[in-house]
């Protein structure tokens, strides 16, 4: 029988220290031999990756024994845990590998405990610009210990649309620029983290993702009342069959459908 988890109130706080120990070791890192080399699907990895990792599953697991963890490099090494549709977590220990081996600082350690598909506690850390961000389901967000929410901003042609680094260089935003303000920025998770304070109003990829990119970040906007939906505009429900997601939209709420018809009028980068 599964013991009952700790109220959110305490997972969040768990999750927080987790997070920050976790962050310790990957500014450590950040500063020496950063240990670079690439998984069998040809994107990088770190030392950093691998000891974050270690860091918050281990806590994870003792703070929760009966419970699931499914952790980004475990996956990548085979590990797949068996899931038996309870709670579960789900933890990406360095979003945005790629920006931290440029030492650019828009990464960010992701810790989301998940219920009936659906986030309910959130952590993301970014520790190069040292932003915590929290929430939890009926809870709010919060940013360093401040309550935030999402923009006011009502216009496609003037939203700023948080973008990705490598989509750019790919030519995938070259048909959006025309139609709102595309500002490149680092990791889906710090994109989602940002659009939850207030900084930025929408973000979207039409680049499958996966869940545990994408899974603490969707709770941070929603709680900070905002709006994360499939490019569809169906809910994301995670724990599907495959973690590989085909894209999201995520957005201050009132450009949501705006950033629907714009996606579907330009298309898909790949159908251009």
């Amino acid at each position: 029988m599964s013991t009952a988890l700790p109220d959110r109130a305490a997972l969040r706080r768990a999750c927080t220290d987790f997070a920050r120990h976790a962050a310790r070791e990957i500014m450590r890192i950040y500063a020496g031999d950063l240990g670079e080399r690439a998984k069998a699907d040809k994107s990088p990895v770190t030392d950093a990756d691998h000891a974050a990792e270690a860091i918050i599953v281990a806590g994870l697991r003792a703070l929760t024994p009966d419970r699931p963890v499914v952790a980004e490099e475990e996956m990548a090494a085979g590990r797949v845990p068996t899931l038996d549709g309870g709670p579960f977590w789900l933890v990406d220990p360095l979003d945005g590998t790629k920006e931290f081996i440029q030492h650019i600082p828009e990464f960010c350690v992701c810790i989301a405990l998940v219920e009936d598909g659906t986030p309910v506690v959130a952590v993301e850390y970014n520790p190069a610009a040292d932003r915590l961000y929290v929430a939890a389901r009926g809870a709010g967000t919060t940013m360093n210990g401040t309550r935030v929410r999402v923009s006011a901003t009502r216009d496609v042609a003037q939203a700023v649309v948080l973008a990705s680094r490598s989509e750019d260089k790919r030519g995938e935003w070259d048909a959006f620029k025309p139609h709102c303000r595309v500002t490149l920025t680092g990791s889906v998770a710090f994109k989602l983290a940002e659009l939850a304070s207030g900084h930025g109003d929408a973000t979207f990829t039409l680049t499958p993702k996966n869940e545990w990119d994408i899974c603490a970040g969707t709770l941070l906007v929603q709680e900070a009342g905002g709006t994360v939906t499939g490019l569809a505009g169906e809910p994301l429900v995670f724990n599907q069959p495959s973690p590989l997601r085909p894209g999201m939209i995520a957005s201050n709420g009132v450009l949501h459908d705006g950033l629907r018809t714009l996606i579907a009028r330009v298309g898909t980068p790949g159908g251009r």
